[in-house]
């Protein structure tokens, strides 16, 4: 069997129009040159030069001149993947990433805009999936919002407490005691993932609103929240970007578990893909410092 090294000296030689020349352009001593030459004749099993010695040029045969032309395309598809190989490693490429409102509004603006100032020449994908089974095939990174799975790694991104949005005028400024959602209008988002959570906590605390309307965009909820329609729960950074003057945010006693954000990958994560969950925390800790108190957390408690 022939090897890359035996088709770049077939090459060379071709360019070069005699063994001496092509020997010295390669670093080799003729001699090894001309072995490779033997050793890819015999691998496909005939001549690929006429030796007919003197200062003529290295004439290919027939047969060299098809093995030449299918080896100049092998030779071109290694160096494309070596060139590949060589921009992966430096963190160029593509990278897929699975998101969802939250993190594409808040988080990966700047993560994206960061990325690109240093790999101007990457790729990035974002797919946007509220499905309630977290779904990586495919996906060089996926956020999401809740537990991670037991059988993937990941990163926990940030805590995010939730919060009661109201119209303004409804609540006093302050906490709200959660008892006071029983049978109360409620706008919220359809029941799964966090939302899901979020209700069957508010079940085994004996709590039970009235939802009079589900959308799945943070910025209806709070416009529905705006417009009189009732009360919601919200994770803080899913809305803080949205609030109006006119529509209050108030702690809950007791307070809900906050919903957690985390990044999972199957597996070995390609150099651009660990760039990405290493600026998302970055972008994570510069919205903690932003928000009120308490209400962003890095660290899950311990």
């Amino acid at each position: 069997m022939f090897e890359l090294r035996h088709l770049a000296a077939l090459d060379a030689i071709a360019s070069a129009g005699s063994f001496g020349k092509a020997a010295t352009a390669l670093g080799y001593s003729q001699s090894t040159l001309s072995q490779q030459v033997a050793s890819l004749e015999k691998a496909v099993g005939g001549k690929l030069f006429d030796r007919t010695g003197g200062p003529r040029p290295a004439q290919l045969t027939p047969l060299g001149r098809l093995v030449l032309e299918h080896g100049r395309d092998l030779l071109a598809a290694a160096e494309a993947v070596s060139d590949a190989i060589d921009r992966f490693q430096a963190g160029s490429g593509r990278v897929d990433i699975g998101t969802f409102q939250t993190v594409t509004n808040t988080l990966l603006p700047r993560v994206v805009r960061q990325l690109r100032d240093v790999h101007p020449d990457c790729e990035i994908k974002l797919f946007e999936d509220d499905a309630e089974v977290p779904q990586l095939e495919g996906l060089d990174v996926l956020f999401v919002d809740g537990p991670a799975p037991p059988d993937v790694d990941s990163t926990l991104i940030l805590r995010d407490s939730l919060v009661l949005l109201a119209a303004a005028g409804d609540l006093e400024p302050g906490p709200v005691d959660i008892t006071r959602l029983n049978g109360a209008a409620m706008v919220a988002q359809p029941p799964i993932c966090d939302q899901r959570r979020v209700e069957a906590a508010l079940d085994a605390m004996g709590v039970f609103p009235q939802f009079v309307f589900r959308t799945a965009d943070n910025t209806a909820v709070v416009s529905m929240v705006n417009a009189g329609l009732g009360w919601a729960i919200m994770p803080w950074l899913a809305v803080s970007t949205l609030l109006p003057s006119t529509v209050t945010t108030h702690p809950l006693t007791p307070a809900l578990e906050p919903r957690e954000i985390h990044a999972l990958s199957a597996g070995t994560m390609s150099p651009l893909a660990v760039k990405v969950v290493e600026l998302t925390q970055l972008a994570a800790r510069d919205a903690a410092r932003d928000a009120p108190a308490g209400m962003i957390r890095l660290r899950a408690r311990r």
